[in-house]
């Protein structure tokens, strides 16, 4: 065999050996950006739920701010609408996303992540434009702050029960976003995305 020939395949094989070494970082980057995405929706989203959401309506009560229940209403609505945006289209990306670099990733691990994905952009997606709409309507409909309006009158107990769904569909989404969290970091522990 001669040198030259020698020369040329240790050209290629180091070529392939940077190569590979340039897809390793690449993986390693774009799964720390779509593990860095679904933490910091997840840790938004559990925040809010445990502490923006309690102290809002607590403290707007315990300062006897008039129509306190209304204006808590509103701080958090508004906070929602961000979370269950973000939400849905961090869910999005996140499930466009994992099909790069899936070459690995065992079959049941991939479509639980997949599954986790879909409920997070489903539930994101209905809290905010089925049930958060809603919600709006009927306050409209109230005509009058929901401080005013009767514990018994038919708008307020429909807004009720739809808050009460708002609330079981964000904590859908926030365990559906913990499942994903899990699966991706395993995906990063792995060295694959």
């Amino acid at each position: 065999m001669s040198v030259e020939v020698k020369d040329a395949r240790a050209g290629v094989i180091e070529r392939r050996s940077e190569r590979l070494e340039n897809r390793g970082l690449l993986i390693t980057v774009f799964n720390d950006a779509r593990l860095l995405v679904i933490a910091l929706w997840l840790g938004a989203a559990v925040f809010f739920s445990a502490v923006v959401a309690p102290v809002v309506f607590t403290t707007l009560r315990e300062l006897n701010v008039e129509h306190a229940n209304h204006a808590a209403g509103s701080i958090v609505t508004r906070s929602l609408v961000t979370l269950n945006t973000s939400g849905f289209i961090a869910a999005l990306l996140l499930l466009i996303t994992a099909f790069a670099f899936r070459r690995g990733i065992k079959s049941s691990a991939f479509y639980l992540e997949i599954a986790a994905l879909v409920v997070i952009a489903l539930m994101t997606g209905i809290g905010q434009w089925v049930i958060n709409a809603r919600l709006l309507a009927l306050r409209v409909a109230m005509g009058k702050p929901i401080d005013e309006v009767a514990l018994g009158n038919p708008l307020r107990v429909q807004f009720n029960s739809l808050h009460g769904y708002s609330v079981a569909v964000f904590g859908v989404a926030i365990l559906a976003a913990v499942v994903a969290f899990l699966l991706i970091a395993r995906r990063r522990k792995a060295g694959k995305v």
